[in-house]
């Protein structure tokens, strides 16, 4: 079928993890009796392979011809499931834009994720862009960023403290005692490097590679980040799972992912200014509807996070590819003479040689998560 002049529609993606989460995820998909189990997470429009253990599962519906992480997506009204890598690799530069293939190559140069914790998550660490390309001969590291969507209360995570993050060493320890703690596992020692930072629905922050961190438990978030699931895992085991030695340094020893990490404090100044983010209003799309950039220039150069806030009809036509989620209400897209009605949390994938797409938001207006690759 022709694919041209179509929105691209996201069905769930649902990836394993190391980590209990996800009943949010099987709320919103009407699932019976949700629960968290390790389906934490629906990776989003993706062509990232997730690294998991040979032991880890995949939903019954995966569709196997896949590898795990892979999206499959729908285009426009037709309900075939279609390979995502596939599909822009038949028809790249419509899909991402010229100069997007000349740099990246077929694929979005951006890995976007619903993530719901059950629990607090590992304390993990993750490589930058340069050590990625320099040290593991890796196109991308993994500076991520969080958009907060819901905060659980606790009765849901067996009473474990919920809505948090930690993020940076505030009382860095030095490289031996780190070492001495990962060793034999003094968790206490290692949290105790770290403050909590509280976090609300519609929150926003920027994880640079490199930095310590840790999500807390009762967190429904979209996560942003570099195309890769490269990871150094320094706390070995979350609510029952002992991870592998594989899944704990790379396949690398504890000598060598002490070297991933940045030493430096994150003060209190620093997390207000340069981990958490502001909006800031880049255009008016209407009377009352605009455009607000959360992530940009001023925090990374691996992607772009844009929020659409719309309280009457918008045309819209955006220059690059875009996938985009809808945070709050519901809204009418039309394209390409089909019509698409969305609820809160359904996903889409708008290519970049796609053209204007007209919106019409239900009574009380709707929001729009839109993330996108890097500046080509």
């Amino acid at each position: 079928m022709d694919h041209r002049g179509k929105l691209l529609l996201l069905p769930p993606n649902r990836v394993w993890r190391t980590y209990p989460g996800g009943r949010t995820l099987d709320e919103l998909a009407g699932t019976p009796a949700p629960a968290d189990t390790h389906l934490a997470e629906d990776w989003i429009a993706s062509t990232t392979v997730a690294k998991n253990p040979p032991e880890a599962f995949r939903p019954p519906d995966a569709q196997l011809s896949s590898p795990p992480g892979v999206s499959q997506v729908r285009v426009g009204h037709d309900a075939t499931p279609r390979d995502f890598v596939q599909l822009l690799a038949s028809d790249p530069e419509y899909f991402l834009g010229a100069a997007h293939v000349a740099k990246y190559g077929a694929q979005p140069q951006v890995l976007v994720k619903y993530l719901d914790s059950g629990t607090r998550l590992h304390f993990q660490v993750h490589p930058t862009r340069e050590f990625a390309r320099r040290i593991l001969g890796a196109p991308s590291g993994k500076t991520e960023a969080y958009h907060v969507l819901s905060v659980r209360d606790s009765s849901s995570t067996g009473g474990e403290a919920t809505g948090y993050i930690y993020v940076g060493f505030q009382r860095p320890p030095a490289p031996a005692q780190l070492r001495e703690w990962i060793a034999t596992q003094n968790l206490a020692a290692i949290e105790a490097c770290f403050d909590q930072i509280p976090v609300r629905a519609g929150d926003t922050f920027i994880i640079p590679g490199g930095t310590p961190h840790a999500l807390g438990a009762g967190v429904f978030m979209v996560e942003i980040q570099e195309p890769s699931d490269l990871v150094v895992r320094f706390e070995f085991e979350r609510a029952g799972y002992v991870l592998p030695e594989s899944s704990r340094f790379m396949d690398r020893g504890l000598d060598f992912a002490l070297t991933v990490f940045n030493y430096a404090p994150l003060t209190a100044d620093d997390l207000a200014v340069r981990v958490r983010c502001a909006p800031r209003r880049l255009r008016a799309l209407g009377p009352s509807s605009y455009q607000d950039e959360l992530i940009g220039a001023n925090q990374t150069d691996c992607f772009r996070v844009l929020k659409s806030s719309l309280d009457g009809p918008v045309v819209k036509d955006e220059t690059s590819v875009v996938i985009a989620i809808v945070t709050a209400g519901s809204v009418t897209a039309e394209v390409g003479g089909e019509v698409h009605r969305l609820r809160a949390y359904d996903k889409f994938f708008l290519p970049a040689g796609l053209g204007p797409v007209s919106y019409t938001p239900a009574p009380g207006g709707c929001a729009l998560l839109e993330c996108l690759p890097p500046a080509p």
